[in-house]
């Protein structure tokens, strides 16, 4: 099976602009940029027959070249890293049998996330795509539940059948509680982590989808298979001692550096 894993990256974002380049510092304080170091996370996974950074920014490109990555260069059409992804999909011909979305702003992606994910797809014959969920501790609970409270869009949180398909993909912490729980005890909600792997014929057929009252309310591009009837499969994954968050606000910058540090990861 040829498995590609394709990191959608774009410098025009809305909340965030030049988000992709914004550089991060690790235990040993090197600054990398966020883009080289979800390549980076990408890299550690040996599944992957080839992996790709899809910009439509020259900015992001050269930077990419840099670092030694390969770069697809798609159109500024594209409204969300899976279109962009479909594009890249596209420009790679009909060997590839899954895709892998890495999305830009999920450096601290450990490795076994995607593998699980990938394994979670190759066992569900009924899913289109398959995407990672992991149980929130009471510490994580609490930080999303911050964010919310300031008024930021932070994490996404997802729930789920008894078959583990999903029923809902939201900004808001969903489901409610109202336990307070201990930083280090489990909880009844999920996060959702922004990676995804496709079939093919999913992912080709994707953009002409219209986007529906879900998607567009919440901006969140996986509800659009959910509006069109396809199953998206929730693959649970484990921490391991490994911190997660994903870079959606400036604000983020300092609590990923913190995490980077914690971990020692450089």
């Amino acid at each position: 099976m040829s498995i590609v894993c394709i990191i959608p990256a774009r410098y025009a974002s809305t909340r965030y602009p030049g988000k992709p380049l914004a550089e991060l510092r690790g235990a040993t304080r090197v600054a990398r940029s966020l883009i080289e170091r979800s390549w980076r996370a990408a890299c550690e996974v040996s599944r992957f027959d080839a992996i790709y950074v899809a910009t439509d920014d020259d900015r992001i490109a050269e930077a990419a070249r840099g670092f030694g990555a390969a770069v697809l260069m798609t159109s500024d059409r594209c409204r969300n890293g899976t279109e962009r992804c479909a594009e890249a999909l596209g420009l790679l011909g009909d060997t590839v049998e899954m895709v892998v979305n890495l999305q830009g702003d999920a450096p601290l992606t450990p490795p076994w996330f995607l593998e699980a994910l990938i394994d979670g797809l190759q066992a569900d014959s009924q899913a289109a795509l398959a995407t990672p969920i992991l149980r929130c501790d009471g510490q994580t609970l609490a930080a999303l539940k911050a964010d919310r409270a300031a008024g930021r869009v932070g994490g996404t949180t997802a729930v789920c059948d008894s078959e583990r398909h999903a029923l809902y993909f939201s900004k808001e912490v969903i489901p409610f509680t109202s336990t307070d729980y201990a930083p280090e005890a489990d909880t009844p909600v999920f996060h959702h982590v922004g990676v995804y792997a496709y079939r093919p014929w999913a992912l080709h057929a994707y953009p002409d989808w219209s986007m529906g009252v879900l998607e567009t309310m919440e901006g969140l591009e996986q509800l659009r298979f959910l509006e069109a009837g396809h199953k998206v499969r929730c693959v649970e994954v484990e921490a391991r001692g490994r911190k997660f968050w994903e870079l959606n606000n400036p604000e983020d910058i300092p609590r990923i550096e913190a995490m980077l540090a914690e971990m020692g990861l450089p």
